[in-house]
């Protein structure tokens, strides 16, 4: 049955040990740690967090045919994670050893089959992966590392904690797939990104009210001294701040931002998410309820597609 009770939900705003997965992990597993805490039963981690996201500061330089991306290429597919896998199952025994669950970006690869990447979503807790997304529509420069994901994975994880749904970054802004997931009812809705800018948290702060749901939004910071001194393409020049974050958590009743934005530096980001609040923004507005107007909608972009 679905809880309306309050949950203490912590948005990590952290950066990656770059091109380091095993490191990546093992800051993970201190986050997780230190989430639980501070009392949080969800911890939202940013986008590919483990360990690297290719930013367009620098991934344009990837280009397949200019021989330049295979070195990290390479070295990004070493970096990359199985889900599930050792690496996930270490930070399950985390959320199992603490209650705990968890939402974090990877990068994801098939060890049986080496070759595609995808930009994933992972969900975990006490009883394991209890599921993952693999980003719909890398944006520019991401398609030079990531597949397209196949879509049939949107959805909410019915938890002891929450109904939890999400979306990775840019396909945020694509309506359809939002309403995929607003279909699923959730409560708590993780945004990771590395988006840090005003525009994103306006969007933020619109999904929150569409959708009924606390929004957990976490970017990455990523500071140029993060990347390895054998990183192998040229960062931008007199540039030291990547992705400055601005992670931050919002109430569904009225879009209002409640904690955070964290700008310029790592940290966590807390709010004790009243559920209620979640049912209470519904009955005023309910998506894929009262508002949904399938029976109209749905024959309407049949025929405009026809």
């Amino acid at each position: 049955m679905t809880s309306f009770e309050t949950v203490r939900v912590a948005a990590l705003q952290a950066t990656p040990v770059i091109l380091d997965a095993e490191a990546t992990i093992e800051k993970a597993e201190r986050l997780l740690h230190g989430a639980a805490d501070a009392g949080a039963r969800l911890a939202v981690l940013p986008e590919c967090f483990v360990s690297l996201y290719p930013s367009g500061s620098w991934a344009g330089a990837t280009n397949p045919w200019a021989g330049a991306h295979d070195a990290l290429w390479e070295r990004l597919w070493a970096s990359s994670v199985d889900v599930p896998g050792p690496l996930t199952d270490r930070l399950v025994a985390v959320c199992r050893e603490r209650d705990l669950h968890c939402a974090i970006g990877v990068n994801e690869r098939e060890s049986a089959r080496p070759g595609t990447l995808w930009n994933t979503l992972v969900h975990l807790g006490p009883t394991g992966v209890l599921g993952k997304h693999r980003k719909l529509m890398p944006t520019v420069h991401e398609r030079l590392f990531h597949a397209i994901g196949a879509g049939d994975d949107l959805g909410v994880i019915d938890t002891p904690v929450a109904r939890i749904g999400g979306l990775i970054c840019w396909e945020n802004f694509m309506p359809l797939a939002r309403y995929a997931v607003y279909r699923g009812g959730p409560q708590i809705y993780v945004a990771p990104t590395a988006d840090d800018s005003e525009r994103w948290l306006n969007s933020m702060r619109h999904i929150a009210y569409e959708s009924g749901a606390f929004v957990v939004s976490v970017p990455q910071y990523i500071p140029a001294a993060a990347f390895p001194a054998d990183f192998p393409l040229p960062l931008p020049q007199g540039k030291e701040v990547l992705g400055s974050g601005g992670a931050a958590i919002i109430e569904p009743t009225a879009g209002e931002v409640v904690a955070g934005p964290l700008y310029g530096e790592e940290g966590m980001v807390l709010w004790d998410c009243d559920l209620s609040a979640a049912l209470t923004a519904k009955r005023t507005f309910d998506v894929t309820g009262h508002y949904g107007r399938e029976d109209v909608l749905v024959p309407l972009l049949a025929r405009s597609y026809s």
